[in-house]
């Protein structure tokens, strides 16, 4: 009896020590295929646009903030939350994000043994033999416990490797949900100022409707009177049906601004409506004051795509390691054991114990160049994103550039505009006044009432040009220029 009892015990020694090895060796396994190196990107010094910046590592997880605030428009913050809220791109975005990290959770799942049990009642019984009685069968009821675990031991790395693969995944997905959320933000903005800039148009022409209308009753007098010719009527109220009917054709371009913002708040269009006003900001010529030399290197670090692109360029580096690991023997360890019995009261003995512990080794002898072949895609496709990585980065240096150099030249251009504005007007006044005295002809008036809504219409287009290229350059930035928002 002493001895009988003292089997489990030993049992229970050989099965840690086996544990113990098998950990010993996992502990001290080397990991197969290249550690990764953000791959190098030959990248300028400086802007040319704005002297002061300098090249330094992505760095995304810089916090955007409310960067549309610097435009100070109430409307446009509302509109903002909003999509940062219902719209279903980014939703899908975050979705897609917290899928991916349940994969790393699954790869590091590989790296823990795996246990399993089962319990089970089994009737068995055979034909009617001489030592039956009455002409009962012989039947039993076996009762089953069984309990089981195996773990592969991660002596290649193979595991680690996917697990590293994964969460790099993870880490590009989570820049692409970021990259969708700064582009919404941004495409939202966009579309506002472009719908406030229609807006202003729409206002414009329709004062200068009214300004026509005046000087069509002015000449239908004059006619009238014997002073002005019937030619001079037909040209004002050829402006003036003209002007009209440009102010009708803005309809269509803001009822379609309308229904994309509808879009990008998450509402049905048919349910939303943004009420016309005049731009206050085009008013108070109030243009976001950007800094063209000096911006701090750090804002083109928080860049999405730059992050999402490096990410996946050190998930594929992790992915030739996986593809190595397969030329290296998996070597695992598996347990199973349990109690066996007729009777129910004593199934949890010793005696109707069974169990059996060991490793295992395994190795592919020939696969016809499968290995090989896989390896070879691991490698192309990590040279494929290296590529894909760099193109990234001198993409987003293209972009910083166009939009500092919009900025530079609207800016110039927004000026000169100021100025020759000031001259329309002037003009515009001085001849109606020579016509109403009659120095001059109708065509005269016509011609600098033309130069002078063009020009009125060409001021309001250009301030909706700065504030639409501040916007892409806070796209292109990865956030505002403004490090604190």
């Amino acid at each position: 009896m002493t001895i009988d009892t003292m089997k489990p015990f030993t049992n229970q020694r050989r099965i840690r020590a086996l544990a113990a090895a098998a950990l010993t060796v996992a502990l001290s396994a080397c990991t197969v295929g290249p550690d990764y190196r953000r791959p190098d990107v030959a990248t300028p010094t400086a802007f040319k646009e704005s002297q002061g910046w300098s090249v330094a590592a992505p760095a995304d997880d810089v916090p955007r903030g409310t960067w549309w605030k610097i435009y100070g428009d109430a409307d446009l913050d509302a509109l903002e939350d909003a999509a940062g809220n219902a719209n279903q791109s980014i939703v899908q975005a975050e979705a897609s994000y917290r899928a991916a990290s349940t994969l790393v959770d699954q790869a590091r799942a590989n790296d823990f043994p795996v246990i399993s049990g089962s319990a089970a009642a089994t009737r068995s019984g055979g034909g009617r033999g001489n030592n039956s009685v009455s002409g009962v069968s012989n039947a039993s009821t076996t009762r089953q416990v069984t309990a089981s675990a195996s773990w592969e031991i991660d002596l290649w790395g193979r595991v680690r490797r996917q697990v590293e693969s994964q969460q790099a995944s993870a880490d590009a997905s989570a820049s692409d949900l970021a990259g969708i959320r700064l582009s919404t933000q941004a495409t939202l903005a966009s579309n506002y100022f472009q719908l406030r800039q229609i807006d202003t148009q729409k206002q414009l022409l329709d004062d200068t409707i009214a300004a026509y209308q005046r000087t069509l009753d002015v000449t239908r007098n004059r006619y009238a009177g014997g002073v002005s010719a019937r030619v001079d009527v037909a040209q004002a109220e050829t402006q003036l049906k003209t002007t009209q009917v440009q102010s009708i054709d803005l309809g269509v371009s803001r009822a379609q601004l309308e229904n994309a913002i509808a879009l990008l708040v998450g509402m049905p269009a048919s349910d939303f409506s943004i009420p016309v006003r005049r731009w206050q900001a085009f008013d108070e010529k109030r243009a976001p004051a950007v800094p063209l030399t000096g911006l701090p290197s750090q804002l083109l670090q928080r860049r999405p795509d730059i992050a999402g692109a490096e990410r996946r360029v050190a998930s594929a580096n992790a992915q030739i390691g996986v593809a190595k690991a397969a030329y290296f023997p998996s070597i695992g360890l598996s347990a199973f054991g349990g109690f066996s019995s007729l009777s129910a009261t004593d199934l949890f003995t010793v005696p109707n114990r069974f169990w059996s512990i060991g490793p295992a080794l395994a190795q592919t002898l020939f696969d016809g160049g499968l290995r090989r072949a896989q390896t070879a895609q691991a490698i192309a496709n990590y040279d494929a994103n290296v590529a894909a990585y760099r193109q990234t980065v001198l993409t987003a240096f293209a972009d910083v550039e166009d939009q500092l150099a919009a900025l530079r030249i609207l800016e110039q251009e927004a000026a000169a505009q100021d100025d020759v504005l000031a001259s329309a007007r002037e003009s515009l006044a001085l001849t109606l006044n020579q016509y109403k005295a009659g120095t001059v002809s109708y065509i005269n008036v016509v011609t600098v009432q033309a130069t002078a809504l063009s020009n009125e219409r060409n001021a309001v287009s250009i301030f909706g040009s700065r504030m639409i290229a501040s916007v892409s350059l806070v796209r292109t930035l990865g956030g505002s220029w403004d490090a604190a928002r």
